[in-house]
């Protein structure tokens, strides 16, 4: 156990006024820089106006990419290679697993809408790309690649099932307002994920697009775009997902930026070897709309009254709730392990899908804030497995209403064998919070963790109690 941990937090915060965002710190001389995290963040590209580029007419969006790819003959092929096109990483070696494994969006299950096998259709309506609408999507069509939804700023583009544009997008309109990507272009997808605004991270929805200065210091009070932090070459995007990954490649981290000591106090800046930036610097998820942290499919398909924040008829009972107060664990930016497909479960417990990877003893490990989702979902009562539900279209069981059927036809997709009997079983899954900064106002100070109450479990981090009661300097 590391002894230094117990030394260096002595306090959390009593002289938090200089926090870690991008503006120029400066020490008590006032003379000197003491953080310039703005020498982190590339300079963007100047603009070039496509109004007298991109003439059309467009009969459909692969038209408008054939148009783009006469002057950017390289993009689509570049788009082609990242995870936002594949929605699948490279095999990764992991050591709770005896071969190397890919995961993604394409082959996991998760505890919001559980999966997108037999559901192609309309969990590809978030796809970069035209046409996925089954098993048998050309992933090497350069004409299916859709540059729209990342550089159109007219604010009329929209996607539809199987992510062809929307009826009635004026496709010459978006095409002449291209641009480097907003906010508003990654959140149409990031901040709905899940099914609605705000569903999914907790820490992302719609508020993000134009935010004050008080709900986030980087997008509000300085502009910053999405791609200022999630740095972009060649047209692959930094940045990390447990939801998804397994390993901590092309992660990005507050110290891309800021100096691992920003703080003018050194009892803050100890603080940095084991407590993460956003752990002080956000100290609730969800401060515009609620987020949801409770999804039970078991009680979907019944005629009850419907709420979108309490009960739908397709999806079940939903908990949701606003100024939430994360839960710390120690993460190295790597999960434990991650539940695949036909993994063993206990019914009777609860299965956690992603767990963070990290403890008190491992030196990369930082206490992190996250938000936990708890579900019930279908599993199959025989094989004791999760098992993905065709909700959406024909046969789905969004249309009949039959778990039975749906069961039995997300099985043939995945190809996991289904005996015919299911039961819904508890899951959890955890999302690293990173985003909705707050002002240095409301960072947390000492007694937010040092209290009798405090917000950290202290025995459950490792510690025998607060290590406030070891003193320090």
């Amino acid at each position: 156990m590391r002894d230094f941990k117990y030394i260096w937090i002595v306090g959390l915060g009593v002289t938090l006024a200089i926090i870690a965002v991008p503006v120029v710190l400066f020490t008590s001389g006032g003379s000197e820089p003491r953080d310039d995290p703005w020498r982190g963040v590339p300079q963007a590209p100047v603009h070039t106006d496509h109004t007298n580029l991109m003439s059309g007419p467009y009969e459909s969006g692969s038209d408008v990419t054939a148009a783009c790819l006469e002057c950017h003959e390289d993009a689509a092929q570049q788009v082609m290679a990242t995870a936002h096109w594949t929605w699948m990483s490279a095999p990764v070696e992991v050591d709770w697993r005896d071969e190397p494994i890919a995961t993604g969006k394409a082959n996991l299950l998760n505890n919001f809408c559980i999966g997108i096998q037999s559901n192609w259709a309309g969990c590809t309506s978030c796809h970069a790309g035209y046409g996925w609408e089954d098993a048998d999507f050309d992933f090497n069509d350069p004409l299916a690649v859709d540059c729209l939804v990342c550089h159109a700023a007219s604010g009329t583009y929209a996607k539809d099932a199987a992510g062809y544009p929307a009826e009635g997008v004026d496709l010459v309109a978006a095409a002449q307002s291209v641009g480097r990507p907003t906010r508003a272009n990654c959140g149409a997808c990031h901040f709905y994920g899940g099914g609605g605004d705000m569903v999914k991270h907790g820490d992302l929805d719609s508020s993000l697009t134009n935010p004050p200065e008080e709900l986030d210091v980087h997008m509000g009070q300085l502009g910053f775009e999405c791609v200022d932090c999630h740095v972009t070459q060649d047209h692959a995007i930094a940045g990390r997902s447990i939801s998804v990954s397994v390993d901590d490649a092309n992660s990005i981290a507050c110290t891309n930026c800021h100096s691992v000591t920003p703080h003018p106090d050194d009892r803050l800046n100890g603080h940095t070897d084991t407590v993460a930036c956003e752990t002080c610097h956000i100290p609730e998820f969800a401060r515009r709309l609620p987020t949801k942290i409770e999804w039970d499919w078991s009680t979907a398909g019944q005629d009850w009254p419907e709420d979108p924040h309490e009960y739908l008829r397709i999806k079940g009972s939903f908990v949701y709730a606003d100024d939430v107060r994360p839960e710390y664990f120690w993460f190295d930016g790597t999960v434990a392990y991650r539940y695949l497909l036909g993994d063993p479960i206990d019914p009777n417990g609860v299965t956690l899908l992603n767990p963070p990877s990290g403890s008190i003893d491992d030196p990369n490990a930082l206490i992190w804030p996250f938000k936990v989702h708890h579900s019930k979902q279908p599993y199959d009562a025989v094989y004791n497995y999760l098992l993905q539900p065709k909700t959406y279209g024909d046969g789905g069981f969004w249309e009949e209403f039959d778990w039975d059927q749906a069961l039995r036809l997300g099985s043939e997709a995945t190809g996991l064998p289904y005996s015919g009997e299911y039961g819904f079983a508890r899951t959890d899954m955890f999302w690293p919070i990173a985003h909705m900064v707050a002002p240095a106002s409301e960072a947390l100070i000492c007694a937010e963790c040092h209290s009798e109450n405090g917000r950290l479990d202290w025995q459950a981090l490792g510690y025998p109690g607060d290590p406030i009661e070891w003193g320090g300097r």
